[in-house]
């Protein structure tokens, strides 16, 4: 008989602290389709929600099971550690990967019926970027699936799904928070370069080196608010998103911790994957807010 696991190991396997890459680009799209004025259908925005959440723990717990077969994962590199540590056999992972996954299908055909083909083809780029990311992280292609799955996808799709059709002006709230979403990735794959390349494998970081990757990671996450208080600027969102510089404070932590890797190494950005998760989740949360509170307020312009 297998180990019981409790619900916190369970919850630990599934890694819920990343959710907000995958959850927080819908709110903001549901956010900006309501103050551009759209006809919401709002049980088909949290249907959307509720199925790329899960979709992204199919895909944390495949990729976990792919890198510790691949070697990528051992008992001395960073991040997820259920199954090196342990506390989950690989097998127990791979089967909780195809539950979930079977799960998000179930529920993204169930989406589709109700809906249209848009939303099928929208499902399928999804499910290609679960299942081939594994493959495509090791040739330094990681970042751009990321941007996909987690920014361009899910804001075509939750239009689709929630409004009706797709509006393409969405591309305007989801290159801010799919960028921060990538600097997740980023400053985790520049953390392990050591394992990576004993693992052979390429990522972005380990071609920029430590310098350019620092650069990178904090363009990552400042220009998101230049590209806000541009849009800002040029009436394509309304003045109320300026509101996303409270989370600049954080913002700015983030870039002075990552400096310090010329330094002190690893050592300074061991836990900068987890604040910048934060960080993504409060700009998220304040763009979203914003519009919201833009749409009651002022009306969206023609």
């Amino acid at each position: 008989m297998g180990k019981k696991h409790t619900f916190k190991e369970w919850m630990i396997a599934v890694r819920p602290w990343s959710f907000p890459a995958s959850g927080m680009p819908v709110i903001v799209t549901l956010a900006y389709l309501f103050w551009a004025g759209h006809q919401i259908e709002w049980g088909y925005g949290i249907w959307a929600l509720v199925n790329i959440i899960v979709f992204h723990a199919a895909g944390n717990t495949w990729s976990d099971w792919f890198d510790f077969r691949k070697k990528v994962d051992a008992g001395d590199t960073f991040g997820a550690r259920t199954i090196t540590s342990g506390m989950f056999t690989p097998g127990e992972i791979m089967k909780l990967s195809v539950c979930l996954l079977a799960v998000a299908v179930a529920g993204g055909i169930g989406l589709f019926l109700l809906t249209g083909w848009p939303l099928l083809w929208i499902g399928l780029g999804g499910l290609a970027c679960a299942l081939l990311y594994p493959f495509l992280k090791y040739v330094a292609a990681g970042d751009f699936v990321i941007l996909s799955a987690y920014s361009i996808l899910p804001a075509a799709g939750t239009s689709y799904a929630a409004a009706g059709e797709i509006d393409w002006s969405v591309l305007w709230i989801a290159i801010p928070v799919g960028l921060i979403t990538v600097a997740i990735l980023h400053i985790n794959n520049l953390r392990d370069i050591s394992t990576d390349r004993r693992a052979e494998i390429s990522t972005i970081a380990m071609k920029l080196g430590g310098r350019a990757s620092v650069f990178l990671y904090d363009f990552e996450i400042l220009f998101p608010f230049f590209w806000v208080f541009g849009c800002a600027l040029g009436n394509i969102f309304p003045w109320w998103t300026l509101a996303v510089f409270l989370s600049a404070f954080p913002a700015l932590q983030n870039v002075r911790a990552s400096i310090r890797y010329g330094k002190a190494g690893n050592e300074a950005i061991a836990d900068l994957d987890e604040k910048t998760a934060r960080l993504q989740l409060l700009f998220s949360l304040i763009f979203a807010l914003s519009f919201f509170a833009a749409a009651f307020i002022t009306p969206p312009l023609a």
